[in-house]
């Protein structure tokens, strides 16, 4: 099975569209704010870094290029980080990807800089750019990241990896390859023609990489041209290396909370490709006004703006940016039009002190719904006249008294989700797919739900435009704002996303509809879909939702028809062939609550499998969803705290499972080693999962030493070779070659190395072109019972109802006769 299975689940504003985002509050600039970006508003650098992954990107430079020189700085992350590991809960594939969306924008929000996505799907660790671009469309990701080139308009590109073995992961070498690539193709009139009815080529100055000295990797040489980013910004009151450190740790679910670094640091830098340069990264670029016409009035009149500034009247200012915009809107340069009015529209609002809101009567809405909406605007600054003259296309024309909130109600219908767009039709091997291709690089819905306000300053006029928003306030976070959400009219839910049917028996699964809408009396028929080896009942029934009945719970019988060894997908769909939608909600702290509406998807298994294990206990590490499989095998799993490992008796389990990543996240494993040591010896059976090779918390696993290190085999189907006589494959389950079909991502990580003779290495596995290695499964009979570590990944397997991956699971935790 392919690594697709983890599928299966110019109108211009005055005023930049801000995508939308949970915080604690809607925060206006300063004036030490407004003063950086009255700076900026003289700047017209821009830079693209490109690399491939959400933590890929070096958020110091990234924070020094933006709130220290001023250039418009963009991060183009080739994948949203699909196929990492999740530190923070249990979301892998796409939910994972969509968390570190929003962590990125969370980081960019912190470092000023934009972000940027292709379609590409991370599907995993890769070793080599040839095994990347076999599941990526080399062409289609090419064709995308010249559309964001041709964009956003970089003088310089800067790549974070080498396109060799030195940039390690394979999707790494890939990111380099691509960039080149497309350094050379958005000049390029020849390429992707089809772009320049809406973009013109774009000849990017020069393109650099971004040497380091990381890791076991050292790229950098005094020879190389070098930067010193390490100042201090006052205006912020924090280094960039502060900054930088803030940006970083808001990529939690990777767990790469950073300390900040002080003092000075130097980037370092090697030439690519362009014109190369000797002492600036910008050397030869003209990054002001004069590569513009009329543009010297212009920034002669900003230079006069920032000379004028008063900290305490910002609003002072207003009448010069008026005649800087209005001087913009003569300049013929399509680009810096749109950017730097954009600039000076968010200024104006800043200076003038108006904040605007548009505010949702509450968060959930389904498709047919009228959406009410309460928009509120303050003038809090000393503004002789702020006139609200249109709200969408609604007239006012109301005056807006000072440091007065006035609220103004509208509604509209809501036409369709707010299902992220790059989720909203079936992916493709490698990558997701969406038709409109102009939505290419967002990383967020770009129609999400907006109003449009018209004012007139002091008699000038002004558009901006502002998401509407969900507001309520949390009694230990204080006022939250999340993103509103529109969902299909009907949904449905389950707790089972997996249904084994062992040895063919018949399986009870539950299924919750619920009318989302405001509509009362819905009427719908459902049918399921799956292939002939399995029998549903009911196959087709009927929902009618009334007045008092919003919830519909239907009980279904799944039977498997042969008694052969299978894993398919149920699903169901409404006479009009639409596909039932669950509404899948993520929650966490550090970014906004995340709604979206994947394919009601069962997995079905049907495997024959002995289960002499009754009750085990489980100490969670960094979250996996072992427990809840292992509870749809008929196991009783106690979730057991690190103090209840070290308090109870645990001869009571017939085994204790360590969750993945254990020692990596609980600070107590030094001592709960030796708990487990003793447990194992008097006859009891410990199977820990994978950690990975730094960070680690404690060092001693097992009974005997061995170590952690980097070797993973990435090929989900690579031939595993195994001792078929070892008791561990014959009972109580007999494992055979088939019962590695199915995998998905990958067999295994961060596998064991020096692993000491008394282990057992009963399996050998490898990927194409590299040698046999042992360490992903360790057995030792220790006292009268068993230690079992193991790298393979059962905590991709079991939820995804691999069947043999169950079969040898279940053996690990059980005794020989």
């Amino acid at each position: 099975m392919l690594k697709s299975i983890l599928f299966t689940h110019i109108l211009l504003f005055l005023g930049l569209f801000q995508h939308a985002h949970a915080q604690k509050a809607t925060t206006s600039w300063n004036s030490a704010s407004i003063k950086s970006k009255l700076e900026r508003l003289d700047v017209l650098g821009s830079v693209l870094y490109f690399a491939a992954h959400p933590d890929d990107e070096n958020t110091k430079l990234i924070s020094w290029l933006a709130q220290e020189k001023h250039y418009k700085t963009g991060y183009l992350s080739l994948t949203r980080g699909d196929g990492g590991q999740n530190l923070i809960g249990t979301e892998q594939g796409i939910e994972l990807g969509l968390i570190r969306t929003q962590e990125l924008l969370a980081a960019r929000r912190i470092d000023q800089g934009e972000q940027f996505f292709t379609s590409a799907f991370d599907f995993g660790f890769s070793k080599t750019s040839e095994e990347t671009f076999n599941f990526w469309d080399k062409e289609q990701v090419l064709r995308e990241a010249v559309w964001i080139i041709r964009k956003f308009r970089p003088d310089i590109i800067i790549t974070r990896f080498p396109p060799d073995a030195r940039g390690g992961h394979g999707h790494h070498q890939a990111s380099a390859i691509l960039a080149h690539e497309a350094f050379l193709a958005a000049a390029d009139p020849t390429r992707f023609p089809e772009q320049l009815k809406q973009v013109k080529p774009w000849q990017a100055t020069r393109l650099l990489w971004n040497t380091y000295n990381f890791g076991n990797q050292n790229t950098i040489n005094e020879n190389q041209l070098q930067v010193e980013i390490g100042e201090y910004n006052p205006l912020i009151g924090k280094s960039y290396g502060e900054i930088a450190a803030e940006s970083r740790s808001s990529h939690k679910s990777q767990g790469f909370g950073s300390a900040a670094q002080v003092g000075k640091s130097t980037e370092y830098f090697e030439f690519i490709a362009g014109k190369p340069a000797q002492k600036d990264i910008f050397e030869g670029i003209d990054q002001s006004w004069s590569r513009i016409g009329k543009g010297k009035i212009i920034s002669g009149k900003i230079k006069e703006i920032n000379a004028s500034y008063q900290l305490n009247f910002p609003e002072r200012s207003l009448p010069q940016l008026f005649e800087v915009l209005n001087l913009i809107q003569t300049i013929d340069d399509p680009y810096w039009k749109v950017q730097k009015t954009n600039e000076i529209n968010d200024l104006i609002l800043a200076c003038a002190g108006i904040r605007i809101e548009s505010l949702a009567d509450r968060a959930h809405f389904a498709v047919g719904d009228q959406i009410k909406v309460n928009n509120q605007l303050i003038v809090r600054a000393d503004v002789a006249s702020v006139q609200l003259k249109k709200i969408n296309e609604q007239a006012i024309n109301q005056r807006l008294e000072n440091n007065s909130l006035t609220s103004f109600p509208d509604s509209f219908n809501a036409t369709t989700t707010t299902q992220p767009y790059w989720l909203n039709e079936p992916a493709l091997i490698g990558r997701f797919q969406f038709s409109d291709f102009n939505k290419t690089g967002e990383p967020e819905n770009p129609d999400y739900p907006s109003v449009t306000y018209e004012l007139l300053i002091n008699g000038n006029s002004l558009a901006y435009k502002k998401p509407i928003k969900y507001k309520f306030t949390d009694p230990v976070r204080g006022e939250i704002y999340d993103p509103i959400v529109i969902a299909p009219a009907v949904t449905a839910s389950t707790n089972q996303t997996v249904v084994l049917s062992q040895n063919s028996t018949p399986q009870k699964l539950t299924l919750t509809f619920d009318n989302e809408s405001n509509t009362k009396n819905i009427t719908k028929t459902v049918s399921s879909v799956i292939n002939k080896n399995w029998k549903i009942t009911p196959e087709v029934f009927t929902l009618e939702f009334s007045d008092n009945l919003q919830h519909i719970s239907k009980e279904f019988t799944v039977q498997a028809q042969t008694k052969e060894t299978r894993l398919d997908t149920l699903s169901f769909r409404f006479d009009t062939h639409e596909k039932v939608k669950i509404d899948r909600e993520i929650q966490y702290d550090h970014i906004p609550t995340i709604t979206w509406f994947p394919d009601l998807a069962v997995k079905v298994s049907n495997l024959q499998l002995q289960v002499p294990i009754k009750k085990v206990g489980y100490l969670v590490g960094a979250g996996d969803l072992i427990p809840e499989s292992l509870k749809a095998i008929g196991i009783s799993v106690d979730i057991l705290s690190e103090s209840q490992i070290l308090q109870q008796n645990l001869q009571q389990y017939d085994a204790i499972i360590v969750g993945i990543r254990a020692f990596n996240v609980l600070k107590t494993m030094a001592q709960i080693s030796p708990k487990l040591n003793e447990y194992v010896k008097n006859g009891g059976t410990v199977l820990e999962q994978y950690n990975v090779s730094n960070k680690l918390l404690s060092n001693q696993f097992g009974p005997y030493p061995f170590r952690i290190g980097n070797s993973r085999v990435t090929e989900e189907l690579a031939v595993v070779h195994f001792d078929a006589q070892n008791p561990i494959f014959n009972y109580p389950n007999k494992i055979t070659v088939s019962d590695f079909d199915h995998w998905i991502q990958e067999r295994g990580l961060y596998f064991a190395e020096d692993i000491d003779s008394r282990y057992q290495t009963p399996i050998q596995v490898q990927d194409k072109n590299e040698p046999l290695h042992n360490g992903s499964l360790l057995i030792a009979n220790y006292g009268s019972g068993r230690f079992v570590y193991t790298s393979l990944s059962f905590f991709r397997q079991l939820p995804a109802g691999v069947p043999g991956a169950y079969r040898l699971f279940v053996n690990l935790l059980s005794k020989s006769k």
